[in-house]
């Protein structure tokens, strides 16, 4: 056959699901191209995830919980994955390879330490089909941060011969790369910009006591009033102002940064939407200076392409429009790939190259010293 049938199985920092993808995959290396067969969301029942989140850096917990939890996300991975595959009538043997991400639940990229739960060996074993994991330790062993992963990809599917763009995802936190006209791989420039629904999702979380985890399309932020104060506080935090390459996670911006915020101005009597809206705000705001700052001087971007859960804010959308200015904002769904596809199908084609022994990372994104194969593979 000329192609292969890949899945990729993907649950970000906000850890609500499992997004699963089926993809076809034709050529190999640069040249890799795809097509989304079907798809498959997988809830966390409400425990599962409430234990996930209360072992997340920074919080404190037993490598009980955590040895328990690896087999738990692991045989959660498998459930979607097979899920995906009756759904699409596809046998094991069909299926050339499944590339899971896992769950981050730690990732210090000065320490050169990462922590993705979720065991590829039970994936595997319950689906019958070879499984990719662990993409990030390779690139932090050659002094990479591991992270962001997918600009490769993002180079594969969206570069433009005529424009710029900017493929800017917004999951719990926000990552951009950057797409110059024409450019091969190597011209690409990637980084993490901050907090993207992380904060939003948390003040939720704590203002509705657990009852909402996420600000449905944007209602509460439009209602709200952004509080400059806060917002400049927030935009004074040490990683924005830091130079790429660089990553965060919840270690910066996650149940910890919400508390002591909420703490510090307890005495202002903020109310709730007013907290969202300056979150959302904050996303905004940080994703734009982030552009402004870290791109090449007099960089063009004639597109902003908007990937993730955030695309499907329109408060968050219209705002960051409003910011960008001239730069035409768009979805990613407008060129034919949904945004809740994008992730799992970036990690189906890095499952691709590790098959086919192509190095997937690029050292000018992550600081390593040389690009590497990414990934470790398990066997069912």
């Amino acid at each position: 056959m000329n192609y292969r049938i890949a899945i990729g199985l993907m649950s970000g920092t906000s850890a609500d699901g499992i997004d699963a993808v089926a993809c076809r995959v034709t050529g190999r290396g640069d040249s890799m191209r795809a097509t989304v067969l079907s798809r498959h969301f997988q809830p966390y029942p409400p425990r599962l995830a409430r234990e996930l989140l209360a072992v997340m850096a920074p919080a404190a917990t037993t490598t009980e919980a955590i040895c328990r939890l690896d087999v738990q996300i692991g045989r959660a991975f498998a459930q979607a994955a097979a899920q995906l595959m009756r759904k699409s009538r596809l046998s094991p043997k069909q299926v050339s390879v499944i590339g899971s991400h896992g769950q981050t639940i730690c990732h210090l990229p000065a320490e050169g330490a990462t922590l993705q739960i979720g065991r590829a060996a039970e994936i595997a074993a319950r689906t019958g089909v070879p499984v990719v994991s662990d993409f990030r330790s390779a690139d932090m062993a050659v002094g990479g941060q591991g992270a962001p992963l997918v600009p490769w990809t993002d180079w594969l599917l969206l570069r433009d011969p005529r424009r710029s763009r900017v493929v800017q995802n917004i999951g719990g936190i926000a990552n951009l790369t950057w797409l110059p006209a024409g450019g091969t791989s190597d011209r690409v420039i990637a980084f993490d910009t901050g907090p993207g629904n992380m904060i939003i999702d948390e003040l939720v979380r704590t203002f509705s006591k657990g009852r909402e985890s996420f600000d449905r399309n944007g209602r509460k932020a439009a209602q709200g009033r952004v509080d400059p104060d806060v917002l400049r506080e927030w935009s004074r935090h040490p990683f924005l102002q830091a130079r790429p390459p660089k990553s965060c996670g919840r270690e910066q911006f996650g149940r910890d940064f919400v508390a002591n915020s909420l703490k510090r101005h307890r005495s202002s009597k903020i109310p709730p939407n007013d907290w969202i809206a300056t979150a959302t705000m904050f996303t905004a705001t940080s994703i734009a200076a982030a552009c402004r700052n870290f791109l090449p001087q007099r960089a063009a971007i004639d597109e902003l392409i908007l990937c993730g859960g955030g695309a499907k804010n329109p408060t968050l959308r219209a705002w960051l429009a409003a910011i960008l200015g001239q730069t035409r904002v768009r979805t990613i769904d407008e060129l034919g790939i949904r945004a809740s596809d994008k992730e799992a199908l970036s990690f189906a084609l890095l499952a691709c190259a590790r098959i086919d022994a192509v190095p997937a990372n690029l050292p000018r994104v992550t600081g390593a010293r040389r690009r590497v194969i990414l990934g470790q593979l398990s066997h069912p």
